[in-house]
This record gives structure tokens, C-alpha cells and sequence, in this order.
């Protein structure tokens, strides 16, 4: 195996943590200016190790390099002081490791479908921590991908990376077509066989009512925290689920009500 290369780095200004500079600041920031993923903390970069999105740098403090211990031969590790890490991130960064890739090329939704069995689509889906959420509660869940539709935040920003405990980088997304929608994009998902089940309040019965026949496919419809789906995307949808709710209380959030319609799917 290729021995690790390990440079102990000490100017804040080196250019090889360019990857990792800024991350405070928006307009410089490299995930969203230069379409740099990042992974932070040691599980977080492991999950990142195993994916399709391949580091070609890993910055951090000597305690969390030698957690990482043999993993990512031939990646360069940049050995930096707590401090050092502070002043190029823009902060204290308590994980105190990051690792830097490129993004590779979109999956094609067509091949993604082909082989799917119960996929999320998100709609206006723009809060980064519900997106990490979502992504987390899909790999711990059995969810095969994540669908994007229209108005969706960027899955690959930090913070999503983060909250997704990683697992943004191991479950497989695409987005659907958003010219149209939904009516596009939900007959993407019926060419290849999948029930449209909209998560909604004003559902006609339970999820697992809904699911009673346990159809062999599933998509699952879920639209942003507070305004939910769309009147158009509800009407085009195949079926409309609630989850019923006591005390007062009308909706879940976002990512909790993924996770319980996810459920029943799995003990369905």
C-alpha cells in the first residue's frame, strides 16, 4: 500500500488549504464558489472515503489524522495546530479534521431509477439541515435516493455534508426534470413503475393506509418546511398520506415526517 504523506503545515497562507479557507465567508466560501465538497470530522471523512466523491486533500489536527489511521492512501494530509485550523477555516472547528473533493459528474436519473424501490422527492426543500436530515434518516431507513425537484438547496453545502452525518455522500440523488413540474417529473417516476404518494396534512387516509397493497415501488413527496407541496404537485401526485397527529399539533418536520413514512414503508 502507498505510504501516507503527511506535511506538517504552519502559515495559515500556505496555498495548498485553499480548499479549506473561508468558510464564513459566502462569496469565498469553496463549496459554493468553486463547487468544492467538503466532509468534516473523522466519521464524516470516512464516509467520504468510501463514496464516489474521491478527496484529494485532508486537512487536520494530529489526534484526528491518526484516527483516520491507513485510510486514503496517496490523498495528502495536511498536519495543522488547532489554531492554525482556525484562522483558515474562519473558526474553531471542534471536529478538527476536513477533507476537500470534486464533485463527479451528475447521476443519470433514468439509470438511478432503474433500479430503485422507494426513492424521496423533495420539493423547495432549501433549509441545509433539513436536507442533512433527510439524507441521514433515507441510509438509516432503506431509502434507495433522493429526487430532487424545483427550488431545492444545494445538498453538497457544508452544513448539509455535515448533518447528513456523511450519508449525503452514499445515498445516490439526482434531480428530476424541472421544466414542467411536476408533471415532468412525476412521469419520469411513473415510466418506471413508481406510486407518487404526497406527504400532506390533508392526506385522504394514513400512510399505511395508503400503502396497504404494498406496491412494489414507492415515492415518497415532500415539500418545504411550513408551505409544504404545491397545489399542482398535490392534484399530480398518485396518492396524498397523512400522519395522524394528537394534541393539537398539525404537521412534523420535514425530515421527521420523511423518516415515519420511511418506516412504515420498511415494516409494510
Amino acid at each position: 500500500m502507498q505510504a501516507q504523506p503527511i506535511y506538517p503545515i504552519s502559515d495559515p497562507d500556505d496555498p495548498r488549504l485553499s480548499d479549506f479557507r473561508d468558510l464564513s465567508s459566502a462569496d469565498k466560501r469553496p463549496d459554493t464558489a468553486r463547487g468544492v465538497v467538503l466532509a468534516e470530522g473523522v466519521p464524516v471523512v470516512e464516509r467520504m472515503l468510501a463514496s464516489r466523491f474521491v478527496p484529494h486533500a485532508i486537512m487536520g489536527v494530529e489526534s484526528k489524522l491518526q484516527r483516520l489511521g491507513d485510510t486514503a492512501p496517496g490523498v495528502p494530509r495536511y498536519r495543522v495546530t488547532a489554531d492554525l485550523m482556525a484562522r483558515v477555516v474562519g473558526f474553531h472547528l471542534n471536529r478538527g479534521v476536513l477533507a476537500a473533493a470534486r464533485r463527479p459528474a451528475p447521476i443519470d436519473v433514468g439509470e438511478l431509477l432503474e433500479s430503485a424501490r422507494t426513492v424521496v422527492v423533495l420539493e423547495g426543500v432549501n433549509d441545509h439541515e433539513n436536507l442533512g436530515a433527510i439524507f441521514r434518516n433515507c441510509a438509516g431507513l432503506g431509502a434507495d435516493a433522493v429526487l430532487f425537484g424545483p427550488r431545492c438547496s444545494d445538498p453538497l453545502y457544508r452544513r448539509a455534508v455535515r448533518v447528513s452525518m456523511g450519508h449525503v455522500l452514499l445515498v445516490p440523488f439526482a434531480h428530476l426534470p424541472a421544466e414542467g413540474w411536476p408533471g415532468e417529473g412525476l412521469a419520469a417516476l411513473a415510466r418506471y413503475g413508481f406510486r407518487t404518494v404526497a406527504l400532506t396534512p390533508s392526506g385522504d387516509g394514513s400512510v399505511a393506509e395508503v400503502l396497504a397493497d404494498r406496491p412494489d415501488r414507492v415515492a415518497y413527496l415532500v415539500g418545504a418546511e411550513g408551505p409544504g407541496l404545491t397545489a399542482e404537485t398535490l392534484v399530480a401526485a398518485d396518492a396524498r398520506a397523512a400522519i395522524p397527529m394528537s394534541r393539537g399539533t398539525d404537521s412534523l418536520n420535514v425530515a421527521t415526517a420523511a423518516a415515519v413514512a420511511l418506516y412504515e414503508r420498511v415494516r409494510s
